[in-house]
């Protein structure tokens, strides 16, 4: 099984998101990633955010963007299960 993406912005660490990537790489399940831009400049000048499995999870502040990332795997997670379920039951 492959392990999620989690993908961050170096142009978005001034709203504090690095020390969500260090807690993030520190857990082998995630392959995460620092790029020098993810080309969703509006989103970065705005707020902190990360890309999940290509998903854009923005925040208000760089305290809710864990809690948030957490969130959008489960979700993505109980989405993928829900449809391998519906396409073995064909």
């Amino acid at each position: 099984m492959l392990k999620p993406m989690i993908e961050f912005c170096a142009s978005n660490m001034h709203h504090g998101t690095y020390q969500v990537m260090k807690q993030l790489e520190e857990q082998p399940e995630f392959e995460v990633a620092e790029y020098g831009c993810l080309g969703n400049c509006g989103e970065c000048y705005l707020s902190p955010y990360a890309l999940v499995e290509g998903e854009i999870v923005a925040v208000e502040n760089v305290e809710e963007l864990y809690d948030q990332i957490m969130k959008v795997l489960k979700r993505q997670t109980d989405d993928q299960e829900a449809l391998d379920k519906l396409l073995d039951d064909l």
